[in-house]
């Protein structure tokens, strides 16, 4: 998904109550497709990125409705028919229930281990480059690195999979050379990433040795099959292709989605802003250091790109196949 970012809450994004009316106005199918279309171009994505409608379902009370990102993947979203009420996700009650039961006793439900204690804390952390809650850890994690320097060592690692296309897999493939041969401008280069996604233009504003970046892709598509696997559809998850550079340490792991984080090789549950990640991290320390009493944002980055706004604290969204 690309500059765009839809956000999906649990809580209704719009409410517009007038006043009490004996016949209240009903919208037909076609007006109501055009109001969600206006509010979510209008206010949920970045210009350029308009989204479609499709499908427009009598559900009841509420028109249900399809809606297509500008990257081919689809959303249900929901209006009610006087065209005052949106919402952005339906949530099938009996479903859910029966998951979390059925989960109750499962090891990913358990509380995390806790995080053991080392002189230098090694910090993995996982994401799908394009993965709207991965950039949103990200954007927190950032200063954290900055402020921890070479106290910890960090190391950005990528899901075995992607679920945003070709564009996905092109860039965790640069990403990957630039931490791999050019580390010193690794922070630079995602501070403008995770400002608009523009990788191309990111790549030329930090100064990245292209034609060293170009070999260093070309030798690891080569060598991981990245394009190759891609193309004729070998080892896809699903609708999924793989990203296989990590392999390994994504099944050591137990990885299943972005982003997940590991300190010190125990996967660490934290909230996503940047003073709970420096807490989580320097938990890690046999003896923190000086640095770790600082205080740092405690806003919750906003999913997606862009650094404005902000999100939920809910640490458990991610992308997931």
């Amino acid at each position: 998904m690309k500059k765009i970012s839809l956000i999906i809450s649990l809580f209704i994004l719009a409410m517009a109550i007038s006043g009490c009316q004996s016949k209240p106005t009903v919208l037909g199918p076609e007006k109501a497709q055009a109001r969600a279309l206006d509010f979510i171009n209008e206010n949920l994505v970045a210009p350029g990125n308009e989204v479609e409608i499709k499908d427009v379902i009598d559900d009841g009370s509420v028109y249900k409705m399809t809606a297509v990102l500008n990257d081919g993947n689809e959303l249900d979203i929901f209006l009610t028919k006087d065209g005052k009420t949106f919402f952005p996700e339906g949530m099938n009650i009996e479903e859910i229930s029966a998951k979390n039961n059925n989960n109750s006793n499962d090891s990913t439900n358990q509380p995390a281990a806790e995080i053991p204690k080392t002189d230098k804390p090694n910090v993995e952390l996982f994401v799908m480059s394009h993965c709207p809650y991965g950039t949103q850890i990200e954007k927190g994690i950032l200063p954290v690195i900055d402020l921890l320097g070479d106290k910890i060592d960090f190391e950005l690692k990528f899901c075995d999979y992607a679920m945003h296309g070709q564009e996905e897999l092109n860039e965790q493939l640069n990403q990957y050379c630039i931490q791999k041969e050019q580390n010193n401008k690794l922070q630079a280069y995602l501070q403008c990433f995770l400002e608009a996604g523009e990788g191309e233009a990111c790549l030329k504003q930090v100064g990245i040795d292209q034609s060293q970046l170009k070999n260093c892709v070309a030798q690891t598509d080569q060598e991981y099959k990245v394009t190759a696997n891609f193309e004729n559809k070998q080892g896809w998850k699903g609708n999924y292709p793989p990203f296989n550079v990590y392999q390994q340490d994504n099944a050591q792991y137990g990885v299943q989605g972005s982003p997940t984080l590991m300190v010190n090789g125990v996967k660490a549950s934290s909230a996503r802003d940047a003073q709970s990640l420096l807490t989580t991290i320097c938990s890690g320390f046999n003896a923190a250091p000086e640095e770790c009493s600082q205080q740092l944002d405690a806003t919750p980055p906003a999913p997606g790109f862009g650094f404005e706004g902000s999100g939920s604290a809910n640490a458990n969204a991610g992308c997931a196949n």
